[in-house]
Formats: structure tokens, sequence, C-alpha cells
């Protein structure tokens, strides 16, 4: 698998080197766009908005509009030459707790690899960040973009995410209510919540929507008949009290036809 990244993670005096390589993988069904009246693809082509002409990928250039219809162009090098040492690694800043970080925050995930002669520092880094329960705070530049990343320790690596800065994120458009909350109600939520608490296991969880739709795909190119999935019934549950009581009793419903595991046997 070819390194999304490289580069040298900055410790101090300490420099790791690092491949980073993608973390999450795409699997979501794509489609192309067809004609409708004869099944045709339909491309889309760069054109030149003054001759009309298609532009291929070695005929175009970045501009940057300073002003309405002027231009600025930028080269490779242009770009190159904004990049200081610094920005060619990866420089921790200083280190953090995980929980500091609010979930808005977190971009795309890396897997940080280290590259030959840099296994013993890389360890030392992951181990020491381990045992401290940190994460550490960094910036590079990849690509045309500066980047702010979190390096958090796993038992097994080091994971690189890229960060949005402050001013990416978008505030609350509209901060609800917080209306008086009836001691009862709340006490009913957290009894209900405890029910349903279990240890978190990604393998436990598919995309049914994705499968439902390969299903439907595969049935249309078989010529079969598709069946539409019944819709589940609304409840007639209203109130907050009596959608808690009914929420929790079903809670107690589904642990009830749960299947125990019985015992093993003694040998005689």
């Amino acid at each position: 698998m070819a390194a999304y990244h490289k580069g040298a993670i900055s410790f101090g005096l300490v420099h790791i080197p690092v491949a980073l390589h993608t973390a999450t993988q795409d699997n979501d069904i794509h489609f192309n766009q067809l004609c409708k009246e004869d099944g045709s693809r339909v491309k889309y082509k760069k054109v030149c908005a003054n001759c009309g002409k298609e532009v291929g990928s070695d005929g175009i250039i970045k501009g940057f509009e300073f002003a309405p219809g002027e231009y600025v162009t930028m080269t490779d090098e242009d770009f190159e030459k904004a990049k200081t040492p610094k920005d060619k690694t990866i420089q921790i800043l200083h280190f953090a707790d995980l929980s500091s970080i609010r979930p808005i925050y977190f971009d795309k995930t890396y897997h940080a690899v280290p590259e030959t002669g840099g296994d013993k520092a890389y360890e030392l880094l992951r181990r020491a960040m381990l045992d401290e329960q940190k994460i550490a705070i960094a910036k590079t530049v990849m690509g045309n973009s500066e980047k702010l990343l979190a390096l958090i320790p796993t038992d097994k690596g080091l994971l690189i995410e890229t960060l949005f800065f402050a001013d990416e994120v978008k505030e609350m458009p509209k901060e609800p209510a917080h209306p008086e909350l009836n001691e009862q109600e709340l006490t009913m939520a957290k009894t209900l919540i405890n029910s349903m608490v279990q240890e978190f296991r990604p393998e436990q969880y598919h995309d049914e929507y994705q499968a439902r739709l390969r299903q439907i795909i595969e049935d249309k190119i078989a010529g079969r008949e598709i069946v539409q999935t019944p819709a589940e019934q609304p409840s007639n549950v209203i109130d907050i009290m009596e959608a808690l009581k009914a929420s929790i009793e079903q809670q107690k419903q589904n642990q009830t036809d749960k299947p125990k595991r019985g015992r093993p046997r003694k040998s005689s």
C-alpha cells in the first residue's frame, strides 16, 4: 500500500522517520451517472471558458482570483517556497489528554508506520505516551495545506488524526432550549441508559443499508422481484414518562430473551 505522506516526527531533538497510511476505507456502493434516454455514461469535461476547448490535466495551472476576472498564477515551486524545514516534519508542539479534544475537531485518521532506522525511537515515543496516557499535538504541511495533528498511541502503534483548526469549526446554528427537568424523568432516563450499557465492539456493527442495496442490485441483475423491507410500526407512546417506562420494560425483555450460557459440566 502506497503511503499517503512521508515525513519525520520531531520529538525534541529526536527525529522519527514515518510513513502515513490511510486507516479507513470507503465501502459504499458507487454508481455511474447514465443518460436517461439511451443509458450511455455521462462524462464531465474540463473546458476553457474562453475558447471552449477541452483542457487536459497537463494544461491546467492554479490561479488565485484577487479581483473579479484577475488571477495570479501559482506553480509547484511557489508552494514549496512557502514551506520551511519545520513544515516538512511532524513537529510535536505539546502533549495533552485525549479527552480535552472535542470530537468535532477530528477529521481523518492515518496509521503512522516507522521507516527504516526509526523503530526504536518510534517505540520509545509510543510506549512513553501510552504509559502516561497522553497524546501529542503536532503540526505539519501535507500537500499545500498546513495540518493540525493529534498523535494517539495504541497497543500496536501510533495513529495520527488530522484536526480542524478552531476557525474551521462552525458554531451550532441555534442552541437548543434547556427546560427544567423532572427529577423522576431524569432518574428513569439514567436507568434506561445504564440498562443499555455494553462494551463497544466494532466487529458487531455492519452497514445494513449497503447490504440491502447490494441485494436489490443482485436481484435486478438476476431479474428477480424486489421485495420491500417492511417498515417498523411507530409507537403510540407520546408521554415521556410512559415512553421511558416502556423502553425499560422492553430492555428487560430483551435481556430475558437472550440465551443464557450454561455452566460447563465437571468431568467425573
